[in-house]
């Protein structure tokens, strides 16, 4: 019996048939179209049960630049790599004190993080007028993230861009907190946030059990270390893109900046693999 089935043309000169690259590109842009009807709207979820605006805030943090927390019994250091639009501006700054006590590390949107600082410093503000005592820093971080999901949930709203490394030293203790766009918020005893923050991930992820007994410099020297991983290969961790800060039992929370961190870096690079086995 002979089949009534047609073979198709093959391409002149063996050339590949270019109908099938048309349709896979309408294909492609169709299911492009298909998805940004869900990401026009913060309220509105996809068929996957995601929220692409809130995704994308999160992908805001995963592109700004790194911040390194790391904590030990007594203290908490925090440490930034600064970026600057051209070679003629300077540095933003990436380190914010919100009281004697406590100061937070961001990456994302900066604006969106001066917006926070500033409501996080009237918290405390009003806390310690009202009840006279410092406020803790759980009850804060967890002030934030509830002000985050908020913008989650309202039309009118975008979330913010940016996530926070807030580190203080309360009567409990030593905190070290990472706070997402989507309201939620964790509690670390090392973390990176920002560009390429897996590789001091990797670096911490070694190096963390000897944290807690580790008195300041040592602490210091292991996030600068870590935040090393996180240079780009064209881009040396110098005075002027790197700040240091600090916080724990009998220190106030202090920022070092410029010259000020210029010691510690040379002593982080000088003595660059020592302690990198340790735990």
């Amino acid at each position: 019996r002979t089949s009534t089935r047609r073979a198709c043309p093959a391409a002149p000169h063996g050339r590949p048939d270019r109908s099938q690259g048309h349709a896979r590109r309408v294909l492609v842009r169709r299911l492009a179209m298909f998805r940004n009807q869900y990401d026009t709207d913060i309220t509105t979820w996809s068929p996957a049960g995601r929220v692409f605006q809130v995704e994308y805030a999160m992908e805001a943090v995963k592109q700004g630049s790194a911040c390194v927390g790391a904590q030990s019994r007594r203290h908490v250091v925090l440490a930034a790599l600064k970026r600057s639009s051209s070679e003629l501006s300077s540095h933003q700054p990436k380190v914010f004190e919100i009281s004697s006590h406590m100061g937070m590390a961001m990456s994302g949107l900066t604006a969106d993080g001066r917006g926070l600082t500033k409501y996080m410093r009237n918290e405390c503000i009003n806390h310690d007028f009202v009840y006279d005592t410092p406020m803790q820093v759980g009850r804060l971080v967890e002030q934030v993230a509830d002000k985050s999901q908020v913008k989650t949930a309202r039309s009118w709203a975008r979330p913010y861009g940016v996530g926070l490394l807030v580190a203080g030293y309360d009567k409990t203790g030593a905190h070290l907190y990472q706070t997402c766009p989507s309201g939620n918020y964790y509690e670390y005893r090392a973390i990176a946030i920002g560009a390429r923050s897996q590789a001091a991930k990797t670096y911490l992820e070694r190096t963390y059990e000897s944290f807690p007994e580790m008195d300041l410099d040592d602490l210091v020297r292991h996030a600068l270390l870590a935040l090393k991983e996180t240079c780009p290969t064209d881009v040396e961790l110098t005075a002027a893109n790197a700040t240091v800060a600090y916080v724990g039992e009998g220190k106030d929370f202090t920022v070092l900046d410029g010259e000020a961190v210029a010691p510690y870096i040379a002593a982080a690079l000088g003595g660059e693999g020592e302690g990198e086995g340790e735990g």
